[in-house]
């Protein structure tokens, strides 16, 4: 692989790069350039040699701004990728059909200038934007943050166009034959886990903001609050023993083992009020009684929604068939902390980088993980986190 920092000369160049995802995952890889530097040539490339989709991955701002909405109002993809409505440039830019490599470039520059309107823009098009959360690939490890997050870092604009690069056989290009691609043209690659690294030596989206004890009927914790730079709602780490002190200097102290680790999203149904047909509240008490047996661990609370949507949240999921999914958006954010029958962990293990930071506020390098949903999330070596062991509550 190569490092950030070569990366981001590439892009400043108007030179494609391959950003991968994670080996754990879908193994995949996107050609990347800033949007701002597309060309007839290079999208022709990405066509001809990608085969993929051509997508153009934007800052949430820019897509607020050029009133990017959403593709559908229930997002089912399997990934939830953010697809908003498709767009074409205007007809006074030149652009006819919309569908050339010249149309297309065109297209793709409309939407990296920070002049283009509303109205230079027509609906629906060839090119399909996406919209990067907020935070970047911190707060979640995809492509579409990932790109975003290499251009702003390069100083252009917020907006990467993004291919899948596929094999000549159709099928998807995994890292053998990425690594041939590169070298048959010459082109630089990094990988998800790579910008996730390098932005965390210079990034941090939650600060710790309170600690105090609390007697619990399975022991004394440490409660110790987190605010966050990119949703409004706090979040909470449990701890015991010695996880989560801090050092003289203030810096959390590292431990060398690995840590007894609960990652449990808000369900306030089972957690609050002990509904019995919401596991969530069962989970989170067996997960403090083994943390507090074993005398040392975390329960890393996060926050998913409002008070009040996440109550309705939870009404909409007890009251659905036991074979039924979420979709979209209803679908739980991080980990399996439900753990409601029938209602099965996200499929998109990439939006789970609030806890990911705090685990390392914590001084947590390695975990064993309480779930009953054994998962591996997408980048996590980028977040210097390593999974030892599963353990089941």
């Amino acid at each position: 692989m190569d490092s950030i920092p070569e990366i981001l000369e590439e892009l400043k160049a108007g030179r494609m790069i391959i950003l991968a995802d994670d080996e754990s995952r879908e193994n995949e890889g996107d050609l990347v350039c800033a949007a701002e530097f597309a060309t007839p040539e290079n999208i022709n490339f990405m066509l001809r040699e990608g085969r993929g989709l051509l997508c153009v991955a934007l800052s949430g701002e820019v897509c607020d701004r050029l009133d990017l909405g959403p593709l559908t109002s229930v997002n089912t993809s399997q990934l939830t990728t953010a697809y908003t409505v498709t767009v074409d440039g205007h007809a006074r830019f030149g652009v006819t059909t919309g569908v050339s490599t010249l149309d297309r470039s065109i297209t793709c520059k409309l939407l990296a200038d920070p002049e283009t309107q509303i109205n230079d823009l027509a609906r629906p098009g060839h090119v399909q934007p996406l919209r990067a959360r907020d935070g970047g690939c911190l707060v979640r490890a995809g492509q579409t943050e990932g790109s975003v997050d290499l251009c702003k870092l390069a100083g252009l604009q917020p907006a990467s166009v993004i291919f899948e690069v596929m094999n000549p056989d159709g099928t998807m290009a995994r890292r053998p034959e990425l690594e041939k691609f590169c070298k048959k043209h010459n082109i630089k690659m990094c990988t998800t886990a790579d910008v996730i690294e390098y932005r965390m030596k210079r990034d941090k989206l939650i600060k710790r903001i309170a600690d105090q004890p609390i007697e619990t009927p399975y022991g004394e914790f440490t409660l110790i609050a987190y605010r966050s730079q990119v949703d409004p709602f706090p979040h909470v780490a449990l701890t015991c023993g010695d996880v989560g002190k801090l050092d003289g200097m203030g810096n959390p102290i590292e431990h060398e083992n690995s840590v007894l680790v609960r990652m449990h999203s808000q369900n306030i149904l089972g957690d609050v009020f002990g509904d019995t047909s919401q596991p969530s509240g069962k989970a989170l008490h067996k997960a403090m009684q083994k943390i507090q047996e074993n005398g040392s661990g975390a329960i890393v609370y996060l926050r998913h929604d409002s008070m009040g949507a996440g109550v309705l949240k939870d009404l909409q999921t007890a009251s659905l068939p036991a074979n039924h999914e979420l979709a979209g958006e209803d679908r739980i954010k991080i980990g399996d902390s439900h753990e409601t029958p029938g209602i099965k962990p996200p499929k998109d293990k990439r939006e789970y980088g609030i806890g990911s930071q705090i685990l390392r506020d914590l001084g947590i390098r390695k975990l064993d993980l309480l779930t009953n949903h054994p998962f591996t999330p997408t980048a996590l070596s980028g977040f210097g986190l390593e999974i030892d062991q599963f353990v089941s509550i």
